[in-house]
């Protein structure tokens, strides 16, 4: 081969791949991790023993809501027998006066701009629009390590106790040091077939993390970077290896009934798919692209048009449940024990069938029938609409709501 050639075609096979880590690379969380003595921390972060991609989900509970005060009270009066009602029929009976219930917060780390730990059980969050959101406990993100990779130190990780904040920024295009790659592929269920980045067990995010489980031999822990396939079988798991080798594992959480769950994240949410529904994964390499830090700062208000079951049409900015009012606000439901997670800025319209479901439509086309949630029963607290930009809205409660159509 002439040695010219040879060369320029290094280049290109160099570029390209340095092309592929640098896609994965942005979509990697990235910050600066500020501690209580002000020492700071920049680098790829790891929250926990989950988090690492900007599409990843923090939990919490909302520290209150004011959308409330926009009730009359007899509005707030139905609410409370409403709640009522429902407790009886279920047979959980309870008498409280207080028509008020907690919602969950649920936001991608895209979304979020700066975290501010205030104590053990509570955070300010800062979001990417300078909404300002106080965030309880109610997950496992609180009280947890957050590792980072600081570019000079290494990996370093941090005590909830030592932390006083962290501040979200755009990650450079090619970490020269990092924690791993992302894990991407096809989840085969019985739900159907979901292809995204992986999340095994709720934890293993990265190619570094590890696969642990018994082979008739003994022990084997696998870097989930080294595999191409798991597939469930009896009572574990038939692995194989990219190199062509295979075995069946048992004895673990990563391979048995006591695994908690296989999320893949799509193009339009988190599918959480639990073990009873799940047939086999095949991993590939992830794509070029993932999101970046800066496709998250379009964050709107939640607006649109809601037809009630009496003909009525009502258009204006929209707070749905009482609760979500911004685009990276999240909708939660199931089918057949299938979980999703869904940004609202990808929900098209939402139709209420019964007292239980609602149908979903997207934005990308897709259909789903979800329900066991909130967001699309009875347990909805209805919707404010803003019409024609009053600062009086109107409210819609959860019966009377025929379609939400959004822009």
């Amino acid at each position: 081969m002439n040695s010219k050639l040879k060369i320029t075609l290094i280049a290109i096979f160099t570029l390209v791949g340095s092309m592929s880590a640098t896609a994965q690379d942005e979509a990697l969380i990235y910050g600066k991790l500020t501690t209580i003595d002000g020492d700071t921390y920049t680098g790829q972060i790891r929250w926990g023993k989950e988090e690492a991609f900007w599409t990843d989900l923090f939990n919490g509970n909302k520290d209150e809501n004011e959308n409330y005060r926009y009730l009359s009270r007899d509005e707030r009066n139905d609410l409370r027998d409403d709640r009522r009602s429902r407790r009886w029929s279920g047979f959980n009976i309870s008498w409280s006066s207080d028509y008020e219930t907690t919602h969950e917060f649920q936001a991608r780390f895209g979304d979020i701009s700066k975290l501010e730990i205030h104590r053990r059980s509570e955070v300010k969050l800062t979001m990417r629009n300078g909404e300002v959101v106080y965030v309880e406990n109610g997950s496992n993100d609180f009280n947890t390590t957050i590792h980072v990779m600081d570019g000079e130190l290494g990996k370093s990780s941090f005590k909830w106790s030592r932390v006083e904040m962290v501040e979200f920024m755009d990650t450079p295009k090619n970490l020269d040091e990092k924690m791993g790659d992302a894990l991407y592929g096809t989840v085969e269920s019985y739900a159907g077939e979901f292809t995204g980045y992986i999340q095994w067990d709720h934890d293993e995010r990265l190619s570094t993390d590890v696969l642990d489980g018994d082979t008739r031999d003994g022990d084997v822990k696998i870097q989930f970077g080294k595999l191409e396939s798991i597939e469930r079988e009896r009572g574990g798991s038939n692995v194989v290896t990219k190199s062509g080798r295979e075995m069946y594992l048992r004895g673990s959480n990563d391979v048995n009934s006591d695994n908690k769950g296989i999320i893949v994240t799509t193009e339009y949410g988190r599918i959480d798919i639990p073990w009873r529904e799940f047939k086999k994964v095949t991993f590939s390499d992830a794509p070029k692209g993932g999101m970046t830090y800066s496709q998250f700062a379009n964050m709107k208000k939640l607006s649109g048009t809601v037809t009630t079951t009496d003909g009525e049409t009502l258009k204006g900015d929209i707070i749905y449940d009482l609760d979500e009012e911004y685009s990276f606000e999240m909708l939660q439901g199931e089918d057949d024990d299938v979980e999703y997670i869904i940004p609202m800025e990808f929900v098209k319209s939402i139709s209420p069938k019964n007292y239980d479901y609602s149908n979903i439509v997207l934005k990308n086309g897709k259909e789903l029938l979800l329900g066991e949630s909130r967001d699309v029963s009875e347990d909805n607290d209805g919707v404010l609409v803003f019409v024609n930009g009053s600062k009086d809205p109107k409210y819609v409660r959860w019966d009377d709501i025929k379609t939400i159509t959004f822009n």
